[in-house]
Parts: structure tokens; sequence; C-alpha cells
């Protein structure tokens, strides 16, 4: 609820242009050692209002049932921030920072420019990210909180089928499902562009040996345009934020050094080490991208159609998925992927390819972004209701859903019998 919160928040200041001197002050509720003010139940329901495009006017019964749900569920989030406290539950600084620059590249990029989101919100830039670093550190302290007493929650498979049996005519029906498997197949640039590629960084690393200036040199041949305009520069990363083979050799380097070539999945690239500090590395890149030709893809989906036909003429498609295919969990699924509701599919290719197959067929070689596929329907089942024989896991997660809800719920009610809560504008 936190996430959403934070999402009005924002779309409400972007597109309303509402700021804190424009909105009702005071406090309109104190919650233990929290505070609820006038103008964050303003900005919550006209964010509402706006979203689902209500015609409403100040007076209207939905103003007003607005209006108490909003701050009822206020008052549930600040009792979880006291908690909390309470239980001295800590921020990741890493994950807060990662989620800052990403809620503020978000608001940047609806706003059009620093000064039209400065004016939006009606405070500086700094002050903005301020208080937004105190929103979205709110928000994973309550989500903690919340995570700490859910977490460890079971049901029992007599909860399940009690479950079951009190609200099996009211569960949404299981949608069409597809069970399926694939070989995949990433188009990989051949060896004469791989040398091109690497004659060409030979040339950059010869320019940089002769004293031209790396920014320049990553400004007119980097292939990475984002960093490229920066003079390659990277920011400062963690470790796991690039490919193994690219901080294995950035984290070597000491400050001011630069690498020798490095082969990644993405091409060469050469990398100066600007600044170190403990685990995180402020790094700039010359990146020399090396293309697979119109031949290669072509190579690639030959090869499917040849894996595809030794299938159809008795082959294992478990064990040719295994010799061929590019999916990193192949050694473990051979292949199967699952099933899937089809309309859910988050590939619309797949969902384009298996809508008219029939279950044993493979598909023809199809593209995604991840590479070449071809597919086999394994099994196809038509919309139903859920059943407790063929459908134990789905139910499973609704009754432990409905569980988790009940317990919080009352959790909440006992959280507001042991914590002052002062409602200074009638629920």
């Amino acid at each position: 609820m936190k996430k959403i919160i934070l999402s009005i928040i924002i779309s409400l200041s972007i597109l309303c242009g509402l700021n804190a001197q424009q909105l009702a002050d005071g406090i309109a509720a104190v919650i233990g050692r929290e505070i609820i003010l006038h103008s964050e139940i303003q900005q919550y329901m006209q964010s509402y209002i706006m979203q689902n495009r209500l015609q409403v006017t100040a007076d209207s019964p939905l103003v007003k049932k607005l209006h108490k749900e909003t701050l009822d569920k206020l008052v549930e989030q600040k009792l979880l921030l006291a908690k909390a406290e309470d239980d001295t539950l800590q921020v990741d600084e890493q994950m807060l920072d990662m989620q800052l620059k990403q809620r503020m590249q978000y608001m940047l990029e609806q706003a059009g420019s620093e000064d039209k989101l400065e004016q939006a919100f009606g405070s500086p830039i700094k002050k903005i990210k301020k208080d937004m670093r105190k929103v979205i550190k709110e928000q994973l302290l309550v989500e903690q909180a919340r995570s700490k007493k859910l977490r460890e929650l079971k049901v029992s498979r007599r909860e399940v089928e009690q479950f079951y049996k009190s609200y099996k005519d009211s569960l949404p029906a299981m949608q069409e499902t597809v069970d399926i498997s694939h070989v995949l197949m990433q188009v990989r640039a051949s060896e004469p562009a791989r040398q091109e590629g690497y004659e060409k960084a030979e040339m950059v690393m010869a320019k940089l040996k002769n004293g031209e200036k790396f920014e320049e040199l990553a400004k007119q041949y980097s292939s990475d345009p984002a960093s490229a305009k920066r003079g390659g520069d990277l920011g400062t990363i963690s470790r796991g934020d690039f490919v193994p083979e690219f901080e294995t050799a950035a984290y070597n380097l000491q400050n001011g050094e630069i690498s020798d070539i490095v082969e990644t999945q993405f091409g060469y690239h050469i990398i100066q080490m600007i600044e170190r500090k403990g685990e995180k590395i402020h790094t700039r890149h010359i990146l020399i991208q090396v293309m697979p030709t119109e031949d290669d893809e072509k190579q690639i989906v030959s090869e499917l159609s040849e894996i595809r036909t030794e299938i159809l003429n008795g082959g294992s498609f478990d064990e040719l998925a295994l010799k061929h295919s590019d999916d990193n969990n192949v050694s473990k699924d051979k292949g199967h992927l699952g099933e899937f509701e089809l309309d859910r599919l988050a590939i619309p290719a797949f969902k384009t390819i298996l809508k008219d197959m029939q279950a044993g067929e493979i598909s023809e070689p199809f593209k995604t972004e991840y590479g070449y596929h071809i597919v086999r329907l394994n099994e196809r089942k038509q919309e139903r209701r859920l059943q407790l024989e063929t459908d134990w896991q789905r139910i499973h997660e609704f009754a432990l859903n409905h569980k988790m809800d009940r317990i919080y719920k009352q959790w909440i009610e006992e959280l507001k019998k042991t914590t002052s809560i002062d409602i200074r504008e009638p629920i």
C-alpha cells in the first residue's frame, strides 16, 4: 500500500502542480510519535479522484467516503512506522539510494526538466530529493515491519481445504493455460565480426597510450550512447551491478589506471578507474560493440530448424535442449518453462505463436529480445473453475493470502489499542 501511496504523491505533484503552500496545512491526527497532516489527506484524495477520472463536488458523499478511507489508511501506516522504529528496523542504504534514483528519474521524465519539476513541487531539486528520500525510507520500514510479522505464516492442508469449501464459488476462474518447453539460441557475432571489433578496440587503446584523452575517445568511439556523451562515465557502481568479466577487471584497477581490453557479452571494453571507495567504484569505459550480421541470424534460424526436424523425427526434446539451448536454467529444467495463463505470458511473441498451436506441436523458429526460440506446447487447459485436485498450489496461495490479510487486520487493531491515537478531525 505504501508503494501505491508513494506513486500517488508523485503523480499528483507532477500533474496538478500542487505544493505544500497550496494545500491546507495543520495536524489531522497524531499516532504515537507520528503525525498526519491535512495536506497529506488532501493529496491522496485528489490524486485518487484524478486517476479514476471521477466527477465529484466538494460536498459529495464520495468525497466524504474517500476522506474517511484515506485517514484510516494513513493511521494504519503510521502505526506500522512506529512499530518499525520500536523494533529498531534498519533500511538498506544501497536499496534506498537505488529507489530514490529511480523515483527521481521517473519524476524528471514526467515533468520534462529539473526546472519544471521544481515548479511542480514549489521546492528546489535538493529539497525534493531530501523529502522523497524520507518518504521512501518510511515505505521500506513499513514493508519490513509487515514482512517481519507475516513472513513465517503458513497454512495447513486442513486450512486450505476449509478455505476452498467456504470460498470455492467466489474464487476467480483459472484462465486458459499452456504448459510449454523451449530451446533458446542467442545470436552471437561470427569470428570475423569479433576480430573486427577487437582491432577497433586495439586502435582506441593505441590512441590512449599516445596521450589522447579518455573522455574524448569515449565520445568519439564508444557504442554505449548513454555514457559516451558523458565521456564514458558510468557513475558509482557496486558489486553485482555489471557482468562478472567487467567487474573483475574494474575492481583490480587503481585510481586513474586503465584496463587492458575486456571482453563481455556486450563487446569489448576499455575501463578506467576514477575513484574507489570501499566496495563502490566510480568508473568510465569505452565500449566497442560487436554486432551479429544478418548471416549470423540466418545461421541460428537454420540450426534451430534442424533441431526441430530432429525432434519431429523422434529425437528427445529434453536432450536436444540440454545440448543446444542457451537458457541459463536448461541444466535444471531441460527446456521446460512451466505452465502459464496464455493471456498473461510476458513475452508477446510467445502468446502469438502459442495461440493456435495444438498440444504436441513444435513451432518454427521465432525471434524475441532474448534470441531465437522453438517452443513445444506440452498441454493446453481451457478456462475452468479451480479444483483442489488439479490446482492445489493456486488455492494454497489464495488461502495463505486470506489468512495473512486476516492476521494483519487483527494486528493493526491490537496496535491501535496499545498506541496513543489522537484524531483531530472526524474519521
